[in-house]
């Protein structure tokens, strides 16, 4: 080894021993550096970092902006809301409003469906905003002491509480996340409420889903802010899933356009209503009145208002203007168009000129049917059409401004669809009605004159082509009643509701006079619903809809629209009402479901000043065509189903004129003009006896009788429908005659042993009835039993005679008893003990075991009385 390395060896050595001896010493050191220095740090604690400010800015930094009324954040990754709330919009009132954008009927939901308005206030409690639903149905005058307690047992609806995120005060801003405003039913109840005593297999819609609703559109504008959603409602199973129109039962979406609207700022002045034409209103009662009719309520009107105020006939400064949806077919936009501008000519009487426009959407439009800037004309051809029109309009609900409107139109107006439950079961004579109105599950009123049309078109085409008519004419009848549907709902959404008195203005023999009624409103009103004319001499058919106004939508217009300078202008317009051409009845009157209202002038589907004589009328017409279906409506190589819908179609007018006829027996006319009123009448007048008698004698002929609903034997063979798929797994396929038969006649005894209908014959007795309660209900005994009880009794009086007697049995022993008044009783157990006297053992043998039937019947129910 040689020195060099060993040297350095003990080198390496050394510096080995020299950090073995000073390491611990270091160490030592440190330590004791870093007890000084934790101890001068316990004296003096570290600067605290310094956190970032939150602002509105940092919390919605990945969300984009949509200025307007409400400036809405959404955050570009989820989706999620935020609103900025000003300072100066607390306090504040705003009107809310939505629309069904999309649903299925299954739902109760369909497209274009208004859900009404409402007005909100925004208030701050403490960290919350909180959104809260005002009671504007009550007035108080503000120089009334008492209207110091004006919120007394009154409730606000508080929708909403949101937490403020932060508040800018510098700019007077506060954000607040707004999911919960727009995702869940926070301000209008989409999901309809179950309806009691429904079938656990009726249509229901599961839970609302949290994760599958979802913002579809977001439009905002300086005066209203739009958020389009999608609900879908969800369930694990179902038992039913719906119609076809529905992909899966199990999920399910309706969307829906939600408005939050500034409140209008302007001098609209409210105008009020009067009993004696007919609008819509918001019912505001004053609370500060002692009349015994303390109401103000407001009509629903557009803001019109004249450019030149001095002059007797002037444009509007803002025209109400009408859009065809780009959906519109092209050969109807002229006829459409025609229709909503025949409206002008009722604004010119109220000191307007072209108070309407109409403007066609272009096909490459920005802007779609559900922007409530712009009145749209829309149309759908649905799976299953709720309607064949229907006009909405939403309003300011504290002065009545409309601020807008739609008007929704279904294909199916130009179809030959039939829909068989409603042709069969009368659904469109026995509407739902609630507090006298024909109501959807909102509590907004729904037109169903769409639908009414629809079936009469059916039968004008079936007439019309069983006579020859050229294409000419079959065209004319569909233009026609398209003029008549346009205007009608244009109408509503002018803000007048139904008109049912109108078809009283003309005669038959007017109706039947080609010249006297051409150009003209075949009735004082196109808000009726009057049934198409459609004469029985096919040699005097001519118009058979209406092609403009009446006298009384011009004469409705003024009062609505005129800018009175006095009050005795109005007054003077008003006491015109007596005149015959305005007169005037609406839902709350009319007479389309057994049992309801008392006016027989007051109805749907009639026709002239003699409805008695023109229902007979079309029930000879529909019979007569019944005997000559098999040879016009069978056409070589094409099934049987278009003979089957003429059959149904012709059945089905027979039934509705009966129902009209049935409701002149215990009849009692209306005068709703107020006292001292020039041409005045008693306000409540019965029916004449004699036209009572000849209502009694139609339904004896034409609905009671043997041979009420015959058609030719051979007939019944040849109503096969048309097979498709496996469609017949419903139910046998076979045309149920008797039942449809039955089902007519149901609807005339409803009508005739309602506890309302026998109530009211024996009260108006009192003030003037003649045809008293012993009298009807002996002569309805004899023509349900007088012509066979002693010989045979065919199949369709076997049904009736049974339904009748059970009837009778239960206004005595039923569960509605207690609603029949003890003379309606009596009479009912002396026409049993009659029946059940005349039921011997005579006829053929399914004759004697019907009578056999009867007197069973009877003696249990004189058993269980006793």
């Amino acid at each position: 080894m040689n020195k060099t390395f060993r040297q350095s060896i003990r080198l390496i050595l050394i510096a080995i021993m020299l950090i073995c001896i000073m390491l611990p010493q270091n160490a030592s050191g440190q330590k004791k550096k870093k007890r000084k220095k934790d101890a001068v740090a316990a004296i003096v604690p570290p600067k605290p970092k310094t956190p970032k400010k939150k602002t509105i800015s940092s919390l919605v930094k990945k969300s984009k902006k949509i200025e307007g009324l409400f400036t809405i954040y959404q955050d570009t990754i989820t989706g999620s809301l935020q609103m900025v709330i000003s300072e100066d919009q607390i306090g504040k009132e705003y009107i809310y409003f939505s629309q069904i954008a999309d649903g299925v009927v299954d739902a109760r939901a369909n497209r274009g469906s208004y859900r009404g308005s409402k007005v909100f206030k925004i208030e701050k409690y403490f960290d919350k905003i909180e959104f809260v639903a005002q009671n504007t149905s009550f007035y108080f005058d503000s120089n009334n002491p008492i209207s110091k307690s004006a919120e007394a047992n009154m409730s606000q609806g508080n929708m909403a509480s949101i937490k403020i995120e932060i508040h800018d005060k510098k700019k007077g801003l506060y954000l607040i996340k707004a999911n919960d405003l727009f995702l869940r039913e926070t301000f209008s109840q989409i999901k309809p409420s179950s309806r009691p005593g429904g079938s656990p297999f009726s249509f229901k819609l599961g839970i609302l889903s949290k994760s599958k609703t979802k913002i579809r559109e977001i439009k905002n504008y300086p005066k209203n802010t739009n958020i389009k959603v999608e609900y879908v409602y969800s369930k694990p199973s179902t038992l039913s899933r719906g119609s076809n129109a529905v992909a899966d039962g199990r999920n399910v979406s309706i969307k829906v356009f939600h408005s939050l609207i500034e409140m209008p700022k302007n001098d609209y002045v409210p105008r009020y209503d009067d009993p004696r034409v007919g609008y819509f209103t918001t019912q505001v009662d004053d609370q500060t009145s002692t009349s015994t009719t303390p109401y103000r309520d407001l009509v629903h009107r557009w803001h019109l208002k004249k450019k030149n105020p001095e002059a007797q006939l002037s444009e509007p400064v803002e025209p109400i203007v009408w859009w065809m949806e780009n959906s519109t077919p092209l050969e109807w936009r002229e006829t459409i168009k025609e229709g909503v501008l025949q409206w002008n000519k009722a604004f010119e009487k109220a000191g307007f000129k072209n108070a309407i426009v109409v403007k066609q959407q272009p096909d490459d439009a920005e802007w779609d049917a559900g922007d409530i800037r712009y009145n749209v004309l829309r149309w759908t051809s649905s799976p299953n059409p709720p309607f064949g029109g229907y006009g909405p309009s939403f309003v300011n609900p504290r002065t009545g401004q409309i601020l807008g409107a739609d008007i929704m139109l279904e294909y199916v107006h130009f179809t030959n669809r039939v829909f068989y439950d409603k042709v069969y079961e009368l659904a469109h004579l026995e509407a739902p009605f609630e507090n006298g109105k024909n109501i959807s599950h909102h509590g907004h009123e729904y037109c169903t004159f769409g639908e009414a049309m629809h079936q009469d078109i059916m039968f004008a085409n079936a007439v019309a082509s069983a006579s020859g008519a050229s294409d000419l004419e079959m065209e004319r009848i569909k233009k026609e009643s398209m003029l008549a549907l346009i205007m009608h709902e244009v109408g509503h959404t002018l803000g007048l509701n139904h008109n049912m008195k109108a078809s009283q203005l003309f005669s038959p023999e007017q109706l039947s006079d080609p010249e006297f009624i051409k150009g003209k409103c075949l009735t004082a009103s196109v808000m009726d619903y009057a049934t198409l004319n459609i004469t029985k001499d096919r040699s005097k058919q001519g118009q058979y809809d209406d092609v403009a106004v009446g006298p009384y939508d011009v004469w409705a217009i003024q009062f609505g629209y005129t800018p009175f300078k006095t009050d005795t202008e109005k007054i003077e317009l008003l006491n015109r009402s007596t005149e015959p051409e305005l007169i005037f009845g609406n839902d709350a009157d009319d007479m389309r479901s057994p049992g309801k209202a008392i006016d027989p002038r007051v109805n749907t589907n009639d026709q002239s000043n003699d409805a008695i004589q023109y229902a007979i009328d079309r029930i000879e017409l529909s019979t007569n065509l019944m005997k000559t279906a098999k040879e016009k409506f069978l056409k070589e190589g094409q099934s049987y189903e278009e003979l089957r819908r003429v059959y149904s179609v012709l059945s089905g007018q027979k039934a509705g004129a009966a129902s009209i006829i049935s409701r002149y027996i215990g009849g009692v006319y209306l005068d709703r003009a107020m006292v001292g009123q020039l041409g005045v009448t008693q306000p409540y007048t019965p029916v004449s006896i004699k036209d009572q008698k000849r209502a009694m004698k139609a339904l004896k002929d034409y609905v009671f009788a043997p041979n009420a609903f015959n058609a030719p034997k051979d007939l019944y063979n040849y109503l096969a429908m048309q097979r498709r798929g496996f469609d017949f797994f419903k139910g046998p396929e076979d045309p149920k005659i008797h039942n449809q038969v039955l089902a007519y006649q149901k609807n005339v005894l409803s009508h005739l042993l309602h506890p309302n209908t026998l109530q009211r014959i024996t009260d108006s007795e009192l003030y003037g009835n003649e045809y008293k309660l012993s009298l009807f209900m002996t002569d309805l005994n004899a023509a349900i039993f007088n012509v066979d009880i002693y010989g045979n009794v065919n199949s369709f009086r076997q049904n009736l005679q049974i339904e009748y007697t059970s009837r009778l049995i239960q206004m005595l022993t039923g569960k509605q008893k207690d609603k029949f008044t003890s003379p309606s009783k009596s009479m009912a157990l002396y026409n049993l003990k009659r029946i059940r006297t005349m039921a011997g053992n005579t006829g053929n043998i399914t004759s004697r075991a019907h009578k056999q039937h009867l007197r069973m019947l009877i003696d249990n129910a004189l058993k269980e009385i006793k």
